[in-house]
């Protein structure tokens, strides 16, 4: 969240925008860490450690349901499926890449 907050206000980015940032750039990593192939106990640690302390999904839900109570659907919609398709690209990025 606070990584998040940092990339909004730094680049002068859309609510939505830091989040799914900071969202793809774990994908990416988390693609990465599973292509390289590591042993389970350093997947966990890298994966849940690191990827689910740097991503946060939480946020993502807020702003989606922020934007949905002011009547903002559309973006709600275009933010989720964003997240969705650049999410899941990335991570089959990073796992190419590292595999």
């Amino acid at each position: 969240m606070l990584v998040g907050q940092w990339a909004r206000d730094r680049a002068g980015l859309p609510t939505p925008a830091g989040t799914l940032a900071v969202n793809v750039a774990g994908s990416l990593a988390l693609g990465a860490v599973v292509g390289s192939g590591v042993d389970g106990g350093w997947l966990a640690l890298v994966g849940t450690g690191f990827c689910g302390a740097f991503t946060t999904f939480s946020s993502l839900a807020l702003e989606v349901w922020d934007a949905m109570a002011e009547g903002r659907r559309v973006e709600s919609a275009g933010t989720v499926g964003l997240s969705l398709v650049l999410g899941l690209g990335a991570a089959a990025l990073g796992y190419l890449v590292a595999g």
